[in-house]
């Protein structure tokens, strides 16, 4: 009986882990070094790759790419949290880290300014368009041609990058899917960009589009007595920063009919610097909520009928090609074979068939699925089927163990 009431979560637990284990010689390392020279910016630029846990560089599978302002900073961190729910609440992705450790206030900030609160300021700004230019005309190209992903795109900045995020947002909304906003300096240039949305903000369409925008605890530096509830009444430079971001959550959440996914979160306990943890943990979890996997009491139950288990699956699936703009399997490879597996135990033979079906249907290029069917049909006896599938999954995937069993099955 305990091996009847399975739980489907469990099972999605011990495909991630498994996946996540290593033989390399150290704990952990993140994101593999690459470049790319710009002539729009003139200059070489670094980029960090990361590749999900079951990406292998034999397999032709392709995947959703989140690229990540200061990716040298922040890469760790967004890995840091895909190992943990990618899955089951995230999907499996390609994460490229921007480094952004040369120019950086040139890079992500939205235009030229001389002063910052009443101060001379001397450091080089106002690059965000030619840095979007970059982004779109030749880190995209180059990432798409090199690297296993698709175009369905995640942006993701803290600060002056959460600055260019909503920018981009704004300016060149197309050119992602999701965008997390992680305490974003939206009081540059005396709220510029803030009176820039203010007039385009209401006019777009983001149908499709999420946004998640976050807010630290940090509203007055010289007040601690400044609370989330008396802020906006403050008119000192000293809470321009939090005012402004929640001026720009305000805007959002006042034109709620364009379409646009959002989610706007305070976080009371954290300083500007340690928000970019919680936030990116957050805003992934909400920006694919849609992802989230529906219906497993369905699947830890054997009672459930194959029809309906039918029609979750194909429901799943639908739901993913809508959002990802391309058909994507709606379950890993291994729950479906092993869902399969159970129902054979379980004498649910074609519950059983159904699953590798859908394994084979959504996985045509692994040997794993067509294996699984020839035991299907070996436990049915039809031995020349059975022979059939394992011949595939021989042809797929080179497994000279396949063949002893094909020429043990000729004699049966």
């Amino acid at each position: 009986m305990q091996k009847i009431l399975f739980l489907f979560l469990t099972l999605l637990f011990q495909v991630t882990l498994k996946a996540q284990t290593s033989n390399d010689n150290v704990l952990h390392k993140v994101g593999t070094t690459d470049s790319l020279y710009s002539v729009i910016l003139g200059e070489q630029r670094n980029i960090f790759v990361q590749f999900p846990a079951e990406y292998s560089e034999n397999g032709n599978k392709k995947y959703p790419v989140v690229f990540i302002l200061d990716g040298d900073v922040l890469l760790p961190t967004v890995e840091n949290v895909q190992s943990f729910y990618s899955g089951g609440f995230t999907p499996e992705m390609v994460l490229i880290g921007i480094s952004n450790d040369k120019n950086r206030t040139r890079d992500l900030t939205t235009s030229i300014i001389t002063e910052k609160y009443g101060m001379p300021f001397h450091v080089e700004s106002g690059g965000a368009d030619e840095f979007g230019r970059f982004i779109e005309e030749e880190l995209i190209p180059y990432v798409e041609k090199k690297y296993p992903v698709t175009n369905f795109r995640t942006l993701i900045g803290h600060s002056y990058g959460g600055l260019f995020t909503i920018y981009t947002l704004i300016h060149s909304p197309a050119l992602f899917s999701n965008y997390i906003a992680i305490d974003p300096s939206l009081d540059w240039d005396n709220q510029k960009l803030l009176r820039e949305a203010q007039e385009k903000f209401p006019g777009q369409n983001y149908e499709g589009k999420s946004l998640f925008m976050a807010l630290s605890g940090q509203l007055n530096k010289q007040d601690p007595n400044m609370t989330i509830d008396n802020v906006m009444k403050d008119t000192t430079l000293l809470t321009l920063f939090p005012r402004s971001n929640i001026t720009f959550s305000n805007l959002v959440k006042q034109n709620n009919k364009n379409g646009l996914a959002f989610e706007w979160k305070f976080y009371p306990r954290d300083l500007h610097g340690t928000i970019p943890y919680p936030s990116i943990m957050d805003g992934m979890i909400f920006n694919f909520e849609w992802y989230q996997m529906e219906n497993t009491d369905k699947f830890n139950s054997p009672l459930t009928p194959k029809e309906e288990l039918f029609k979750i699956i194909n429901y799943r699936a639908g739901k993913l090609e809508t959002y990802f703009g391309y058909m994507a399997p709606p379950y890993p490879e291994d729950v479906l074979n092993v869902l399969g597996d159970m129902s054979i135990d379980m004498a649910q033979l074609e519950k059983a068939k159904m699953f590798f079906e859908f394994a084979i249907k959504f996985y045509p290029d692994s040997g794993d699925g067509y294996h699984s069917m020839a035991n299907y049909y070996e436990k049915n006896n039809d031995y020349n089927n059975a022979i059939k599938y394992l011949s595939k999954a021989l042809e797929l995937s080179g497994n000279d163990s396949y063949r002893s069993r094909i020429e043990e099955l000729k004699k049966k």
